[in-house]
């Protein structure tokens, strides 16, 4: 049977930790990034062409987004580009997208295709799923096109990519 010596048994001592009282436990959280993708609307073109935008409402009080609460409505090439930019520009790995839905598209289908309102939501929900995975990463939140994407109301395509400093 071996002792231990002091200087183990202190290394491995559980650290002490402070009580969490009720104001701790319902205080504002020291960091939060909330998206929620809602509102889907579909819009009639010109040309009779249909299409489904989401509201894109973000809250935050990181340091590194300059906005802290922004709205704004994306369609799905918008989630699409997005998602093309970083796989091209940063060195994360870039969760999937919804399906593109194919079959939803082709003529005399007997349901409202990709203005199905089923559709839609299942589609609002791994819209808001993929873009909580994007956000949610530390390298991500530093992207010019992912702040861009959050926060103007219009995403200019020629930007320059690169980081946003955090000053």
């Amino acid at each position: 049977m071996m002792v231990e010596s002091d200087g183990t048994a202190d290394a491995t001592r559980r650290l002490n930790v402070k009580k969490q009282t009720l104001d701790d436990a319902y205080a504002v959280p020291a960091n939060f990034l909330e998206i929620d993708v809602v509102n889907p609307l579909t819009t009639m073109a010109a040309g009779k062409k249909r299409y489904t935008d989401y509201e894109v409402r973000m809250r935050t009080n990181l340091p590194v987004f300059k906005v802290k609460e922004s709205s704004v409505r994306r369609r799905y090439s918008d989630f699409e580009w997005l998602r093309n930019e970083l796989e091209r520009d940063s060195k994360i790995v870039v969760p999937p997208l919804p399906g593109k839905a194919w079959k939803r598209q082709m003529p005399f289908r007997g349901d409202e295709g990709l203005f199905d309102e089923n559709f839609i939501e299942e589609r609002r929900k791994g819209l808001e799923a993929f873009i909580n995975k994007i956000a949610g990463h530390p390298l991500a939140q530093n992207e010019r096109c992912l702040h861009m994407f959050l926060q103007e109301n219009v995403i200019d395509k020629n930007y320059v990519p690169g980081k946003i400093r955090n000053t």
